[in-house]
């Protein structure tokens, strides 16, 4: 318990002096840190041998090589999707058809859908989700709410979508069929979904409406600035098509950020000009190459008159990533190291006498997948470890596998973006620019969904065991 005391304190002392801006190095420091407590300690009392803290460093810092990339895909994507107008249709025909009172409801409708075709949240959340939080905005609604609707929608459409990689590690790793684990998970996820869809109703009735004439002020904006055409929508349907053939994530976001260019160049030719002749000047081609180099990779802003608006249409590119990846690469560090020094063992033998009953099991796994969402600061590491804690228990008390696979998913993946220091809970924060600890109280089915799967282990609703009790 020493190291993760360590990293708690100092995340709390970071977060109290530095505030949202912690996560801009200070907390890679506190996870750096709590690393090398753990090696201390290790290598003292257990004698453990340095070259095993290497091997396991590497193995998962490796493990997050492709994650790495889709970040930076994602941040083309950005770029490309905002400056080519796709953003910027999808706010302007939004602010035209959703109304205020159902928008809450209907932001994570929609994101629910997009992540059940897509598999993905983080790519919902990128797209689509980006575009709703300027909606939200204009609409009046803080970007902590629409954050926390665009979030539990993304995670629901993710966990009961058969093209999403934690569903698919989740049933595999715990030998249960595909489809079999996303129907009993439908008795869990379903319920905290419902609930959701209910408070975001009743935050929607009773939320003032947006000023008209700022909602005006919006789509006038985005009218002059850029050419919006109904055209612009072949964009996500390419995606939507890439991602339904089953494509790799890294080559769907590639395409994608590719095809929004050539959008770019056709439907908004002007503001591809205008960002490359701030770099550079002399042929045409030359001032386009650069314009749309620059929306891929740099932080790039235009000038429309309104700061709100200017705010909306700003992208951070692939460099605003690489806080992200910081981040992402000292979590896996501190996970690495708890792992190697088989502390993460010691702490699921802590947990063992909690198992004896079947509510104490299905608790002990959710808090277990949830808690090592903060120690490991990754999801997928989540999922692997908590799998492997309570896998052979789970057998031998004469429990169903999917029971352990739905439990899983139910604590480990959907818990993921409520710490700031996790790869997801960065991520969000990042691509929609509100910080976790704001968004957190509203992602509503995120932290409904390990309770009710703990209520329905107390109730054992449609959960069989083998043996006698």
């Amino acid at each position: 318990m020493i190291p993760l005391a360590v990293l708690i304190v100092l995340l709390v002392f970071n977060i109290s002096i530095f505030g949202s801006d912690s996560i801009l190095g200070a907390s890679q420091v506190a996870l750096l840190v709590a690393s090398g407590v753990c090696v201390a300690l290790s290598m003292w009392l257990y004698k453990t041998p340095w070259e095993q803290f290497e091997g396991t460093i590497a193995k998962n810092v490796g493990s997050v090589a492709s994650a790495i990339l889709i970040l930076f895909l994602i941040g083309a994507i950005s770029g490309t999707w905002t400056m080519s107008g796709v953003v910027p249709a999808f706010i302007y025909y939004g602010l035209h058809l959703i109304s205020p009172k159902v928008f809450l409801l209907t932001t994570c409708i929609l994101c629910a859908l997009v992540s059940v075709m897509t598999g993905s949240s983080w790519t919902t959340i990128a797209t689509v989700g980006v575009a709703l939080l300027g909606i939200g905005r204009a609409e009046g609604f803080s970007d902590a709410m629409t954050a926390g609707a665009i979030i539990s929608g993304a995670y629901f459409g993710d966990k009961i979508s058969p093209l999403s990689d934690t569903t698919v590690l989740a049933s595999s790793l715990n030998r249960v069929k595909l489809f079999d684990h996303i129907h009993y998970m439908y008795l869990t996820t379903v319920p905290s979904f419902v609930i959701t869809l209910i408070v975001f109703t009743v935050l929607g009735l009773v939320h003032g409406s947006g000023s008209a004439d700022q909602i005006q002020v919006y789509t006038t904006t985005l009218a002059a600035r850029f050419h919006l055409s109904a055209w612009l929508m072949v964009v996500p349907a390419v995606t939507v098509v890439l991602i339904w053939r089953r494509k790799p994530a890294l080559m769907v976001l590639a395409e994608s950020a590719l095809v929004a260019a050539v959008a770019a160049l056709l439907f908004q030719p002007e503001i591809v000009r205008e960002i490359g002749a701030r770099v550079t000047a002399g042929a045409t081609g030359r001032v386009y190459f650069a314009g749309i180099v620059e929306m891929v990779y740099n932080s790039v802003s235009l000038e429309t008159g309104v700061p709100e608006v200017n705010q909306l249409v700003s992208t951070r590119g692939m460099l605003g990533m690489l806080n992200t990846v910081f981040l992402i690469v000292c979590a896996m560090c501190f996970g690495a190291t708890m792992q190697g020094s088989g502390m993460i063992g010691d702490l699921s033998r802590i947990l063992q006498p909690l198992t004896r009953s079947r509510a104490g099991l299905v608790g002990s796994t959710v808090v277990t997948g949830t808690a090592l969402n903060g120690i490991v600061s990754d999801q997928y590491l989540a999922i692997i470890l908590t799998s492997n804690i309570y896998r052979d228990t789970y057998e031998r008390n004469g429990y169903e596998a999917r029971l352990l696979s739905r439990s899983v998913e139910d604590s480990a993946t959907v818990t993921s973006p409520l710490f700031p220091w996790s790869s997801c809970g960065m991520t969000q924060a990042t691509i929609l620019s509100v910080p976790t600890l704001v968004y957190a109280p509203f992602c509503l089915f995120n932290i409904l969904s390990p309770f009710v799967s703990f209520l329905l282990a107390v109730t054992g609703w449609r959960i069989v065991r083998r043996v006698t009790e």
